[in-house]
């Protein structure tokens, strides 16, 4: 497996667990049957961060959907360099940066977050261009 390939892994077992604590708070404030029925207009607000940890999650599977290809894209070409390693690795802290900061509600450092995962992803299609 290639080391952009195992940061593609990486990234989306973190956007597959971003749920994970959104919905456990979601038990606690409006208990497991509540959690589990249909939603309503009249449902136990989440806590603010849990909330804001939802839009985060949302956030990465929209993104997951512009990395994932332009990482398997280098990888059908045979395409690696320590630039698109580096541009993968930081694509993926920069997610768990913005996930954090965006629960954390955090407004400018979480918007530095996705910003330097964008420029991650357009390093990436750079080179899928042989640009970089």
């Amino acid at each position: 497996m290639s080391k952009e390939l195992m940061w593609l892994t990486l990234t989306v077992i973190l956007t597959g667990l971003l749920w994970v604590p959104y919905m456990a708070d979601r038990c606690a404030v409006r208990g497991l049957r509540g959690a589990m029925a249909n939603p309503s207009r009249h449902d136990k607000p989440q806590s603010p961060w849990a909330q804001r940890l939802y839009f985060a999650h949302t956030n990465a599977v929209e993104n997951l959907v512009i990395f994932a290809p332009l990482v398997l894209i280098l990888d059908a070409q045979g395409y690696s360099t320590a630039t698109t390693v580096a541009a993968c690795a930081v694509y993926f802290w920069a997610r768990v940066a913005h996930a954090i900061l965006y629960a954390m509600g955090v407004p400018v450092l979480r918007t530095l977050a996705f910003a330097v995962g964008f420029l991650c992803q357009a390093t990436l299609a750079l080179a899928a261009l042989g640009q970089v």
